[in-house]
């Protein structure tokens, strides 16, 4: 199928309710276009570096996410235009978007990624860090940061029962802060699992190669 079809496809199956941000990493320009003319305005890139090529070239009405891990290093190139970073996964980068926010004159919008998955591989904050940042967020530590929800990554694995379990930890997180500020993103689920995701509560996916096809680097 080509990229609209697998796009159009996707988007039958996701409901209203649940924001599709498309995983745009590694593919060309000219298929961003295609899903673009779709309709399609979030898209979520991996890498600083690429994301900073492809702003350049393409509608200025797309929201970014960086999606990836970020380096504190890097904040500074990405913070005069990021609609969202999905991947804060420690303080230390928090504090810088903050620091670049500032600087901006802006409020960037964050998420928490949250370790959920069992691999060493996955970034993310442990539980405990995650409630410690949001209890310093609401004590007005980073001002010109607003943490909008959390992000999680699963285990790559056939065991559904597993990935579910490591969902709905992500969900009970999600649902304990949310008493204290309510958060309005859970972003969980990718091309392999996010009917799963949504299932677990998820209400923004993060899908690529269902949409874009395989791209290997």
């Amino acid at each position: 199928m080509s990229v609209p079809e697998n796009f159009n496809k996707i988007k039958a199956l996701i409901p209203e309710n649940v924001e599709l941000v498309a995983v745009s990493k590694f593919h060309p320009i000219e298929k961003i276009k295609e899903v673009y003319d779709c309709g399609q305005r979030v898209f979520g890139e991996n890498k600083v570096q690429e994301l900073l090529t492809k702003v350049n070239e393409l509608p200025s009405d797309i929201q970014w996410h960086l999606i990836g891990h970020l380096q504190t290093n890097k904040v500074k190139y990405i913070a005069p235009f990021i609609d969202t970073i999905q991947s804060v996964d420690s303080e230390k980068v928090l504090l810088e978007i903050n620091k670049e926010a500032v600087k901006n004159n802006r409020k960037i919008k964050v998420l928490l990624q949250v370790k959920i998955a069992e691999e060493d591989t996955k970034y993310g904050l442990e539980i405990q860090e995650a409630k410690e940042i949001f209890s310093n967020y609401l004590e007005q530590k980073y001002p010109n940061v607003e943490i909008t929800g959390l992000m999680g990554m699963a285990t790559f694995t056939n065991n559904k029962i597993q990935v579910k379990a490591e969902f709905m930890v992500l969900k009970s997180l999600f649902d304990e802060l949310s008493k204290f500020k309510k958060l309005e993103k859970l972003s969980m689920g990718m091309s392999d699992d996010f009917p799963l995701a949504i299932e677990c509560g998820a209400n923004s996916v993060r899908i690529g190669s269902a949409i874009f096809g395989i791209r290997n680097y």
